[in-house]
């Protein structure tokens, strides 16, 4: 959005003062739109309007139709408008221990010294401000919906204080939640998720049941299994599974089929090392594939590949997702690319030499992954994911005439592989504006900065700087 700074700051005002009617009016005119709808398509030039929350239309000119009366116009020229990026696992309370051991080895390291290390010295207060932090952050890279795999749940205030830094920031929050691995805790989970679910009602936020693939890493108590999957659908929420990887993983998930655990509301994280037959129960049951690109490439998650060819070889469309900060980078951007990258190289090698033609993703695949996928895995395929009338107006505008991106000759190519979030000019979730000229709204940046590093500093203390 193009526009002199009177200009941009008037239009705030306006989407400021019209925040709380819930028959508001905002089109988003001129842009390039990316819709991921099928049936709405990519529009060189297009607009988007929302009402109250949701989009109420996509159309080439929707003016010409007559039916924006009363609409907050922004013009939009120069920018491609996509849906909101949709996290599906990331350990939010880990934020402010950002990148503390960048060249983690393998998961042992990681476990070792982030949760047998640090996890036991937080207190609710660093939950939140690490919750916070990361759900800021994420809403600051386009990312409108994110699903935080808690793990740390020692006490109900410590659940209590990750919900509620999700519902501070106005991010479409996913609370999965989960007892630590390991150390001292009240035994409240996963009982406890009843009461947060009937606590707090927010139509930004959502339950899910978060828990371990076997009990190689922390014991049988956060393995999934009959109890868990009955506990999950006597509370009608979904199921997260992390540490899915490798032969026991493979084990484990022939007995979920063989028990009727699986099916579209449990998702599968990584999913590394799988077996055949293991990735043909999963296509079978419709279960869901959280891929993380850079955890399994960096950290050497068993094979250290990121499993996108067996999830398409089996019917599965992944979403994506961030996983742990401490090592790694905290936007969609970053993993997109990586994944289209890595598998892209893996194609080609598999064949090199043989005359046969690599079969490769491209960039309106990751950016699928990235976007309507990543909301079928949260599930919220309903809510969220594509521009199509009716659902949610969670969506980012994105600078496409930048220094970095400009001409714009490709919209998905520049979305996926010319920007990060310096591009992103305006985030909007549920038709709300989250980000505006390219700065996040309503955040003390002093005031959150002094707070990140008093709470790392208390960790780090706690814990004798491990």
């Amino acid at each position: 959005m193009y526009l002199p700074d009177t200009s941009r700051r008037d239009l705030l005002d306006q989407l400021r003062r019209q925040a709380s009617d819930p028959r508001r009016r905002i089109l988003l005119t001129g842009a390039t739109v990316v819709s991921m709808d099928p049936a709405v398509g990519t529009l060189p030039t297009g607009d988007v309007l929302i009402e109250g929350d949701a989009v109420a239309a996509v159309g080439p000119d929707l003016r010409a139709g007559g039916t924006v009366a009363g609409a907050v116009v922004v013009d939009a020229s120069g920018c491609v408008v996509t849906p909101g990026f949709v996290d599906t696992h990331r350990h939010a309370w880990e934020a402010q221990l950002r990148r503390i051991m960048p060249d983690v080895d393998d998961l042992a390291g990681y476990v070792t010294t982030t949760l047998l290390g640090y996890a036991p010295a937080y207190r609710p207060a660093d939950m939140y401000t690490g919750t916070r932090l990361a759900a800021l952050t994420a809403l600051d890279g386009g990312i409108t919906t994110m699903l935080d795999f808690s793990h740390n749940s020692r006490t109900a205030e410590h659940s209590d204080a990750a919900v509620q830094a999700l519902l501070d920031t106005g991010i479409r929050g996913v609370h999965a939640a989960m007892a630590p691995h390991f150390g001292e805790w009240d035994k409240q989970w996963p009982a406890d998720l009843a009461r947060l679910r009937d606590t707090y009602r927010s139509d930004l936020l959502t339950f899910r049941l978060a828990c371990l693939a076997t009990d190689e890493i922390a014991g049988p108590e956060l393995a999934y299994g009959p109890r868990l999957a009955r506990t999950a659908r006597e509370l009608g929420v979904g199921v997260s599974v992390d540490a899915v990887f490798g032969p026991a993983s493979s084990q484990a998930v022939l007995a979920w089929e063989r028990d009727g655990l699986l099916g579209e509301d449990v998702t599968l994280i990584h999913a590394t090392g799988l077996t055949g037959e293991a990735w043909r129960a999963i296509g079978a049951t419709g279960t869901t594939i959280a891929l993380a690109p850079t955890s399994d490439a960096q950290i050497g998650l068993e094979s250290a590949i990121p499993a996108v060819d067996e999830a398409l070889a089996a019917g599965v469309r992944p979403g994506l997702s961030i996983d742990v900060e401490v090592a790694l980078a905290s936007d969609m951007f970053t993993q997109m690319r990586a994944l289209h990258a890595i598998q892209r190289m893996r194609a080609v090698n598999a064949v090199y030499g043989t005359g046969r033609e690599p079969r490769r993703i491209g960039t309106q695949d990751v950016l699928d992954f990235a976007t309507l996928q990543g909301a079928r895995t949260n599930g919220l395929a309903g809510v969220t994911g594509s521009l199509t009338p009716g659902k949610q107006a969670d969506l980012l505008v994105v600078r496409a005439e930048d220094i970095n991106n400009m001409p714009l000759n490709d919209a998905v190519g520049t979305v996926v592989l010319g920007s990060d979030p310096r591009n992103v000019d305006a985030v909007f979730v549920a038709g709300q504006v989250r980000k505006w000229d390219g700065r996040l709204l309503d955040v003390d940046l002093a005031a959150l900065r002094a707070e990140v590093a008093a709470s790392r500093d208390h960790v780090l203390a706690a814990t004798g700087g491990r």
